[in-house]
């Protein structure tokens, strides 16, 4: 499958997040020794899996080329038991004039980070989409906001980065 999106580093909280759907996601990106994984092992509210990502063109990472395994509960246990680097987030799923933007509010050592993906059928659907006004700047082709690179990161460790958008610290 190819993913289509585009990702945006949030300028506020906008209106009615909170009253949107949610879902804990927990992250575990392996191997631990490489620089950027791309493989990462998923607990996406009660669904379990694995999921290898990876760009179709180095040029443009906002087609992703996604592989999708479903887990039971006894192979997501073993495999989470593997030395990997990973996160959690809560995701919100806001509607934006039609479309759904899938808002990560990071947790723990990345609380602070709040990133806006929306997901396209089409280039052309892609190539049009205006950014919102709660969003900031578009970062889709920033690689230290990718999962894998973020995986194992604290906010500090990407603060001076995030401040070259002029991107501030949000909460909810």
């Amino acid at each position: 499958m190819i993913e289509l999106e585009r990702t945006f580093l949030l300028k506020y909280i906008p209106a009615g997040l909170q009253n949107s759907k949610s879902k804990e996601i927990i992250d575990l990106f392996i191997p631990k020794e490489s620089r950027h994984p791309i493989t990462r092992i998923r607990k996406n509210g009660d669904k379990l899996e694995m999921t290898k990502k990876s760009p179709v063109d180095q040029k443009d990472i906002s087609r992703q080329r996604e592989q999708t395994i479903i887990l039971s509960k006894e192979e997501y246990e073993t495999l989470m038991k593997l030395k990997g680097k990973g996160f959690r987030k809560v995701r919100y799923y806001y509607n934006f004039n039609g479309n759904e933007a899938h808002i990560d509010v990071y947790q723990d050592d990345l609380k602070g980070l709040i990133v806006a993906d929306f997901e396209f059928d089409s280039d052309e659907e892609k190539n049009s989409f205006g950014i919102p006004d709660f969003c900031l700047v578009e970062v889709t082709q920033e690689e230290f906001l990718a999962g894998g690179m973020l995986s194992g990161k604290s906010y500090d460790d990407i603060e001076n980065k995030l401040k070259e958008f002029g991107y501030e610290k949000l909460f909810i």
